[in-house]
């Protein structure tokens, strides 16, 4: 009886995690980027992609940086697969739905309304879009690695918050009350929103387990986004913010409801203290939208909805075809045969991302798009009952990936919202949202397996939880649960 005692004394997590020491990820261990070549490639490259800061300076911009980034990635881990995870991305769910999508797009172009058009797309943009979510995905072994690309996704948040305050200049427009941003570069002030919803809790998520000065230095950038959103002047951003704050209050665990009340508070603080002359008179039209441009204009968001969805009807299986939407707007749209009443046509953006995505690939590209970003709401919450209660209060690798079982679905629920305002079904952030997710399915088995990096940058097995006869036992069953939940496609 003592023997088994003992052995039941082993599998209490605190005890595990002692005998392990500060490499596994104890509570006195910090949790620190990875450095290797890959990685820190991988890292720039991010920062780069989602801040889009080298546009700001000509002759980086003019060098190409992203693209010899890519470059440098790809042969890199070619040379050196060590330095890439052992599990088949392709097994788990998020990465088949973006490769989906890619058999989509490419379909698309053969039945689409232009066959150049979406071939040149999907060359010159569409294609690094996927590589790069690939590369993420296979690049994250445990959970530094997760880790580090979500600081790069927090520090390029920050780059654009003060590119957004100190840099870009704001300007009033002729339908808006709001003195708002403007003369960007990639992004409008509505894109610009989509990525820092999804940023904003990706930095609450870094705050939990971060201490010292890189916790001010996070608090600085939470106060950034939010203030930036206020400059943007734009609604749909401000009803992101609202539906970030519902779904951080609702949906995360192991923050106490005062500290999230608090954290909303000085967010709404910043954004308030921020917001530009004319913001709150352009935020109460959301309660009247009949009264906007958008319901009775020709170019307005209800008329394009609904000849966006004609697209879908007239083009169900195969859709215009990918990044063809403006196209069809001065080709095949209804609005051409008043184009000689109504003044010059206008080849219209379809201004939301779900029905972009349906328009443009039709109804099955719809339904997997739409999956993706529901999926990526809905799956992270179900992993998290399946994570050990005491990971709550456990070594900050096991506090982080807890963490990130609440807040991506959060981050997610921000770019849900958002993306209903934009066109933004094929640009970076909900790949590398979908990428994230994968590697936080890997890094979650890989802490269960005890996995961390030898001196040589490599992952290796270490005695780890499983190593305990009844920790194996009890762990086994979970370990088979959440893989094969996790390659299943979402229904």
């Amino acid at each position: 009886m003592s023997a088994v005692a003992g052995a039941s004394n082993l599998t209490a997590p605190g005890v595990v995690a002692s005998a392990l020491g500060p490499r596994f990820g104890t509570a006195a261990g910090r949790l620190a980027l990875v450095r290797d070549p890959l990685r820190m490639s991988l890292f720039v490259l991010t920062i780069l992609t989602i801040s889009r800061v080298h546009e700001h300076y000509h002759l980086l911009e003019k060098s190409r940086p992203a693209l010899l980034l890519v470059i440098a990635s790809i042969g890199y881990a070619y040379l050196n697969p060590r330095y890439l995870t052992r599990m088949n991305v392709l097994t788990l769910w998020p990465m088949r739905l973006i490769a989906a999508l890619g058999v989509l797009a490419c379909g698309s172009v053969a039945f689409g309304i232009s066959l150049g058009g979406s071939a040149l797309f999907i060359l010159n943009s569409y294609v690094k879009t996927l590589a790069y979510a690939f590369l993420i995905a296979v690049s994250i072994r445990h959970v530094r690695d997760l880790f580090t690309f979500v600081w790069a996704y927090v520090i390029s948040c920050g780059i654009l918050a003060f590119f957004s305050i100190f840099v870009f200049g704001i300007h009033k427009s002729g339908n808006s009350y709001v003195t708002r941003l403007a003369n960007l570069y990639t992004y409008d002030s509505n894109d610009l929103c989509v990525v820092m919803m999804v940023g904003l809790p990706l930095t609450l998520l870094l705050l939990t387990v971060e201490r010292g000065a890189k916790r001010w230095f996070l608090l600085l950038i939470l106060a950034g986004i939010s203030v930036t959103i206020a400059r943007s002047g734009s609604r749909g951003g401000f009803l992101g913010f609202i539906a970030v704050g519902a779904a951080g209050l609702m949906l995360v665990k192991g923050v106490s409801a005062a500290r999230r009340l608090a954290v909303l508070a000085a967010a709404l603080f910043a954004l308030a203290v921020g917001a530009p002359p004319g913001y709150w008179q352009q935020m109460r039209t959301i309660l009247a939208p009949t009264e906007d441009y958008n319901y009775s204009d020709r170019e307005g968001r209800k008329a394009v909805m609904e000849r966006g969805i004609g697209y879908m009807t007239q083009y169900p299986a195969f859709g215009l075809g990918i990044d063809n939407f403006a196209r069809a707007e001065c080709t095949i749209s209804p609005k051409i045969e008043s184009s000689r009443l109504n003044g010059p046509l206008r080849c219209t953006a379809p201004h939301n991302s779900y029905l972009q995505a349906g328009a443009e690939l039709g109804f099955p590209g719809l339904l997997v798009w739409a999956s993706l970003v529901m999926g990526a709401i809905v799956a992270p919450l179900r992993l998290r009952r399946r994570l050990p209660r005491s990971w709550l209060r456990g070594s900050a690798a096991e506090r982080f990936i807890y963490g990130a079982t609440s807040f991506f679905p959060v981050a997610m629920v921000g770019f849900a919202v958002t993306s209903f305002f934009v066109s933004f079904a094929w640009m970076d952030p909900v790949y590398l949202m979908a990428a994230l997710l994968t590697g936080l399915y890997v890094a979650a088995h890989a802490q269960f397996e005890g996995v961390t990096l030898d001196s040589g940058g490599r992952s290796s097995q270490i005695a780890s939880p499983s190593a305990v006869g009844g920790w194996r036992v009890r762990q086994s069953e979970w370990r088979s649960s959440i893989m094969a939940k996790a390659t299943r496609s979402t229904r």
